[in-house]
């Protein structure tokens, strides 16, 4: 009888303990689950941030290069482009004027932007240590790069977030205005940027691509031109990133401007540079004059004299 007492009584003892258990093994998984269910939030509100940060950073760096080119047309010369990006993207403003296109579109709109997202989820979020930088590593596009700390909490401390983002983004350079045109003329004739259509502008003497791509002064990639970021400052040097068009005199002309005798490409056109001699085409207009660097890349070598 004792024998059999004793194992009812561990039976019951040991029953006893696996309700428990058991009764603690479910508490602990319901109290995680708002935790997880938390995380799961945080977590992808972090993602739709990462998201988001690169169309925020193009429209800021497509209104940045819009308003620097609206201060060269409206000044009538080039700019400072460091100083300048730094003020307009931090600041949004120029020479201490704030711009009304920045309203948002600036680092504080930015981030005002995400912190206005957070705050609907009960988190906070904020962008620290940001560096910006605006290069080119092609001729057909600006890259705007910012690198910054992305802080995200959680209002009720069970969660934070805190990583160094590097957001690229690439801002075209066809259809923005050329702003050697623009300073060159007095912004009597302004140009815009338009890739050309033509690979081959002369066979054999057929220079009819050609005519066409001077008559729309379409832009190549030349590694003798600048680039556009260049262009934007007046810096005429040569650039693997560089473009250039080919300057149509008539439409000078027609607007009064004096005409110069010199190679019609735009930055040496619009620039003190003055290269010599000069050649004349056959079959071209006789004002269509190139230097001799140019001769080959517009494929004109064969069919070009000195008058």
């Amino acid at each position: 009888m004792n024998r059999k007492a004793m194992f009812f009584t561990v039976l019951v003892i040991s029953l006893l303990l696996l309700f428990v258990i058991s009764f603690s093994f479910v508490t602990i998984i319901k109290d995680r689950k708002p935790i997880t269910r938390r995380v799961e939030t945080m977590n992808n509100f972090v993602y739709s941030v990462e998201q988001d940060l690169p169309r925020q950073l193009y429209i800021s760096g497509f209104r940045t290069i819009f308003l620097i080119e609206k201060e060269i047309l409206e000044t009538g010369s080039y700019v400072d482009l460091d100083d300048m990006v730094e003020e307009i993207f931090y600041n949004g403003s120029i020479n201490g004027t704030q711009e009304e296109l920045m309203i948002g579109a600036n680092f504080s709109g930015i981030e005002n932007f995400l912190k206005s997202k957070a705050s609907k989820i009960n988190a906070d979020v904020s962008l620290e240590n940001p560096v910006l930088e605006v290069t080119q590593d092609n001729p057909w596009n600006v890259k705007f790069s910012l690198t910054v700390d992305l802080l995200v909490t959680d209002k009720t401390n069970l969660s934070s977030w805190n990583k160094t983002q590097v957001i690229e983004v690439y801002i075209p350079v066809e259809g923005f205005e050329d702003p050697v045109y623009i300073v060159g003329t007095s912004n009597v004739v302004t140009n815009k940027i338009n890739r050309t259509s033509y690979e081959v502008f002369v066979d054999g003497s057929d220079v009819s691509n050609l005519s066409a791509h001077l008559a729309n002064s379409s832009y190549i990639n030349s590694t003798l031109a600048p680039s556009f970021l260049q262009r934007l400052e007046g810096n005429f040097d040569a650039n693997d990133n560089g473009i250039e068009s080919l300057v149509y005199l008539p439409t000078l002309s027609s607007q009064g401007i004096p005409i110069e005798d010199k190679s019609i490409v735009d930055h040496i056109y619009f620039s003190s540079q003055n290269p010599s001699p000069l050649y004349k085409t056959t079959g071209m207009p006789g004002w269509f004059q190139l230097e001799e660097a140019h001769l080959e890349i517009y494929q004109v070598e064969n069919i070009s004299y000195v008058p």
